[in-house]
């Protein structure tokens, strides 16, 4: 099949396939005389593994991992479940960060009386020059869809 039907087959667009395979995530396809993709139904079951895994929130180094330990018979459940749970760990991480950012939001809200007064702590807290601001954090240095540049 061409890149478009495997793109509908698996749920994911011909350009993250074809970024994917740039990556080497997915192994380079064969290609026709005239330089067409040509995807299997094993090429596709692999796109339908790393979009789940995406939907999941895994980098793209993690799904990496995660293909590879799939695609071993000789793997160690342990690898991937410390890669899960690994995970789990971030996105919980996240959580926090997400609800201290609401609650912090909601005080800033309940205190902004909302009319047409200029005063309002919102936006004096987004002009406050004396707040500092918070540390790079450590996937900071991923780029899109958590890509190390270094990779």
């Amino acid at each position: 099949m061409n890149i478009g039907q495997a793109a509908a087959a698996s749920g994911v667009s011909a350009k993250m396939i074809r970024y994917y395979e740039s990556i080497g995530l997915i192994p380079r396809t064969v290609r026709t005389e005239s330089g067409y993709r040509v995807y299997s139904d094993r090429d596709v079951h692999t796109l339908r593994f790393i979009r789940r895994a995406r939907d999941l929130g895994f980098s793209v180094e993690q799904i990496a991992d995660l293909v590879s330990l799939w695609h071993d018979r000789e793997r160690a459940s342990k690898d991937v479940k410390t890669i899960a749970l690994e995970h789990v760990g971030v996105l919980e991480r996240k959580i926090r960060e997400l609800q201290e950012m609401a609650s912090t939001l909601k005080h800033l809200a309940t205190n902004c009386h909302g009319d047409a007064r200029p005063h309002c702590p919102i936006i004096e807290e987004l002009a406050n020059d004396e707040a500092v601001p918070p540390p790079l954090k450590p996937d900071a240095k991923f780029g899109p869809l958590g890509k190390s540049p270094a990779r």
